[in-house]
């Protein structure tokens, strides 16, 4: 969806801002801000829901202060998501983001003239206090299964065998691999070249396994679905050809978990923080895993440093002989693998 086309859908609930303010909105995330269609389209969604809160209200935009903002977080809390049966509250992190949005929105109205200074306040001085979740991963023999549930062959399978193997060998995202060109392979180097965040390139690697099946796959699965391989063409295709969707990966990942006996809510995403979690039990650099998932500060990074001390208390008190007295057969799960893990990481 392009920002225009997202500004169309908007004009019916823009309550203060004009159609032509919003189209340059669209073009300034575009190209001052560099953001990718997938992160401009969540800007302008943020957007849709504080100018409906605007036009309920009888606001104008001129009229933003800290009361106006308070108004505005209560409302977010309580009932700002309607695409329910009843209204209801967001979570404190998709307030967070929705807070994020409006302040770059307010940066862009300084820009156009309407204020000196935004009158949106900074995060650090208007906190909104998020606790996150630790990421749920799965454990080594988990990721094995998957990775087998595919049937080699049909050329469906080698492709949802070889998308598995991409997303859990290199940590990318799903945007990632959904992007990602026949041509973007090396396969002489068995690396990847990876168009993450506001375009952003990075390179990632793969290993033997991975590089078994992307081969078959470049080899006896994909001609099967798309006449050629040229080197500007979609990497993983669909039955007619074409570039395969985020959701149709997305679904890959969810059936085959279930194929594979794995608990519900398996999403690409799991694999990326698998690959990450797995390389971090092995001992690998913290700042060498940031460069290979293209994170741009290690403190990103550093939550599976959590998870890692979390397993190895959940192991301490599940295995170890003087820890029975502490609790025994406990599990401190939260979403994590619950299988014990002593294989080394397939890459």
């Amino acid at each position: 969806m392009t920002a225009e086309s997202a500004t169309v859908g908007m004009e019916r609930n823009c309550g203060p801002a004009t159609p032509d303010l919003l189209e340059r909105y669209g073009r300034h995330l575009t190209g001052q801000r560099a953001l990718s269609d997938n992160t401009r389209r969540i800007y302008l969604d943020d957007l849709h829901t504080f100018l409906a809160y605007c036009r309920r209200k009888g606001l104008s935009l001129t009229e933003m202060d800290r009361q106006t903002l308070r108004g505005y977080v209560a409302y977010l809390a309580t009932e700002g998501r309607t695409d329910g049966e009843r209204p209801r509250g967001y979570a404190r992190v998709s307030i967070v983001r929705k807070l994020t949005a409006l302040r770059t929105f307010y940066n862009f109205l300084v820009q156009e003239g309407w204020f000196k200074t935004t009158p949106v306040p900074s995060a650090r001085s208007f906190p909104v206090k998020v606790e996150k979740p630790l990421p749920s991963f799965l454990g080594k023999k988990e990721a094995t299964r998957l990775l087998d549930a595919p049937d080699d062959d049909t050329p469906t399978g080698l492709r949802d065998r070889a998308i598995l193997e991409v997303l859990y060998a290199c940590g990318v995202r799903l945007a990632e691999i959904e992007g990602m060109n026949v041509g973007d392979v090396y396969r002489e180097r068995q690396e990847i070249l990876v168009r993450g965040k506001g375009n952003k390139e990075r390179w990632t690697l793969y290993g033997e396994p991975a590089e078994a099946v992307l081969d078959s796959y470049l080899t006896d699965g994909r001609p099967h679905l798309a006449a050629e391989a040229a080197g500007d063409e979609p990497l993983f295709v669909n039955r007619y050809g074409g570039r395969l969707s985020r959701r149709s990966i997305e679904k890959i990942v969810s059936n085959y978990a279930a194929r594979a006996g794995l608990k519900k809510g398996i999403h690409p995403h799991t694999l990326r923080h698998s690959f990450a979690s797995h390389m971090l039990e092995g001992d690998a650099d913290l700042r060498v895993i940031q460069d290979l998932l293209g994170h741009s500060s290690v403190s990103t990074t550093q939550m599976y440093t959590h998870i890692t001390k979390r397993e190895a208390r959940r192991a301490y008190l599940n295995f170890h002989p003087l820890a029975a007295g502490h609790g025994g057969e406990h599990t401190d799960d939260g979403g994590a693998a619950d299988d014990d893990d002593t294989g080394a990481a397939r890459a």
